[in-house]
């Protein structure tokens, strides 16, 4: 028989685990188990009155762990305004000198004040069920996190070596065994720095305190406006056909007419593709091709005003794709974003074909940014950007959520490249991406003849999400819209709890990137 079976109880002999409010009545029990779990700490158990003081407080904070009738463990806790205490506080600071006279329900912070398991019923995991529940309440109440200072009870045996700082960065290569520490960081808490005297009599931990803390993902900062930011957010994809207008009033009596079919589905975002309004160059194609394109530039402005109408008569976020673009006598290739609350700004397509450069003569943009909306934060870039994963990653370091990619593509080769590098941006950068390409030919339009596209929605890859890393697609080649809603926290749980982590995990010690 092995000794951890003599020890500690056995699973089999469990009839029930029960996760409950700490209750006056209680304390005999509490006091008995607190005593158990300090035997290095004579006589630190709380008394009756501090439990009291802390059930009438806040008693959502104060809870205990039954098995099969008898506490096995139990976890403590005020909530506090954290910026009222210096960084390198004491135990009897945090606590008021224990008369929990800084616990305020308009705090921001959890404030774990104890935790301990009885001895017999150590190894069941009971602490994670009580730190999973702390981050419970912390959500529940949008709190900004969980702290507390955490014990060093081994680093008593090393102090005369290393300092606080060198002991914890062995403990996290696994280079010595803590069990407190390690139990904390495997629940996701973070250190944050040493305190000195934190704890007074602590002398296993060298009279030093880590200071842990736990963010919360979905804590929301309170607004005194009324709009709030949507978790789930709603996309709606033009997969466009390309066809004769007879005029600027035709082309957009078509947009409009897909984005009311879009904003009918009650959608956050309708894309459209990379230069749609391109049927419009077909009465110039008399013109040269470079004389034709920069005609065709003179219809921006008024596109951009309709779609700025639009996005507020049909209360939808509209992302123009593209259109080519005079300034300062050279040619550009943009886009527009049109919020519903009226504000618009623009985005340029930073690398040019070597076919826009040669054959149009237009030139590569300079700006490169995140956008704010309703729905969080997005990214936009034109086609070939996709390609370059350098410019998705800046954005995403932006706090991009969604990335949209409008894209003109005439061969299965030009649409491979796009797709396979927009799915690549989706993993690397724990983000959404949506492409949205057009279809069809213009026999009479140079240098725009035929395209080929499928429009889609990519998540990211892992469990939360389609394993093939595909929300939804359109069918090849179809003029159609595609709507699909995506879950924006599921990204907040990938960066913190997923898989992989390919943001947190990068080498940042090795290399850096940043703009000019």
């Amino acid at each position: 028989m092995y000794l951890w079976q003599l020890k500690y109880m056995k699973t089999k002999d469990i009839e029930n685990i029960e996760l409950k409010f700490l209750d006056l009545d209680d304390y005999q029990e509490l006091k008995t188990t607190m005593i158990s779990a300090y035997t290095n700490m004579p006589d630190s158990y709380w008394k009756e009155h501090h439990i009291k003081s802390l059930i009438h407080k806040f008693p959502e904070g104060q809870v205990v762990i039954k098995i099969n009738g008898q506490l096995a463990g139990c976890a403590l806790s005020i909530i506090v305004n954290y910026d009222d205490f210096k960084e390198n506080h004491t135990y009897v600071d945090i606590t008021g000198n224990y008369s929990f006279n800084t616990h305020t329900n308009d705090g921001d912070v959890l404030y774990g004040v104890d935790v301990f398991i009885k001895p017999e019923f150590r190894g069941l995991r009971l602490g994670r069920r009580l730190y999973d529940y702390r981050k419970e309440v912390c959500e529940k109440l949008n709190l900004k996190g969980i702290a507390f200072g955490g014990r060093m009870p081994n680093y008593s045996k090393y102090s005369e070596n290393i300092s606080p700082k060198e002991y914890i960065e062995k403990v996290k290569r696994k280079e010595i065994n803590d069990p407190v520490l390690n139990f904390q960081i495997s629940n996701d808490f973070h250190p944050t720095r040493v305190m000195n005297g934190y704890l007074e009599g602590d002398r296993d931990s060298g009279d030093f305190a880590i200071l842990m803390e736990w963010d919360n993902i979905y804590y929301k900062k309170p607004s005194k406006k009324a709009a709030t930011k949507k978790k789930n957010v709603r996309l709606g994809l033009i997969q466009w056909q390309m066809r004769p207008y007879k005029d600027l009033d035709e082309l957009l009596n078509q947009a409009e007419y897909f984005i009311d079919a879009v904003a009918g589905y009650r959608s956050d975002f309708v894309l459209f593709p990379e230069f749609f309004n391109a049927p419009l160059m077909a009465k110039d194609n008399h013109l040269s091709t470079p004389d034709a394109i920069r005609e065709l530039a003179k219809h921006t402005a008024a596109i951009v005003q309709k779609f700025s109408e639009f996005s507020i008569s049909y209360n939808i976020n509209i992302i123009s794709g593209s259109m080519p673009e005079m300034k300062d006598g050279r040619l550009y290739n943009v886009g527009y974003l049109c919020r519903r609350d009226g504000s618009v700004d623009r985005y340029e397509k930073l690398h040019v074909t070597p076919d826009e450069a040669k054959v149009w003569g237009m030139q590569g943009g300079s700006q490169i940014k995140a956008f704010d909306t309703d729905c969080g934060k997005i990214g936009v870039l034109i086609c070939y950007d996709s390609e370059f994963p350098e410019l998705s990653r800046l954005l995403a370091d932006e706090g991009m959520d969604i990335l949209f990619v409008p894209f003109l593509t005439d061969t299965q080769n030009g649409y491979s490249r796009v797709r396979h590098c927009s799915q690549a941006r989706a993993i690397e950068n724990e983000c959404y991406v949506a492409i949205a390409g057009s279809v069809g030919n213009l026999p009479n339009v140079e240098n725009m003849d035929i395209q080929f596209a499928q429009s889609m929605v990519f998540t990211p890859c892992d469990f939360s999400f389609p394993t093939n890393g595909i929300k939804a697609e359109a069918t090849p080649n179809t003029e159609m819209i595609l709507i699909a809603d995506v879950d924006i926290d599921l990204l907040r749980e990938l960066n913190q709890f997923g898989a992989v982590k390919n943001l947190r995990d990068r080498r940042k010690d090795l290399f850096e990137l940043r703009k000019k």
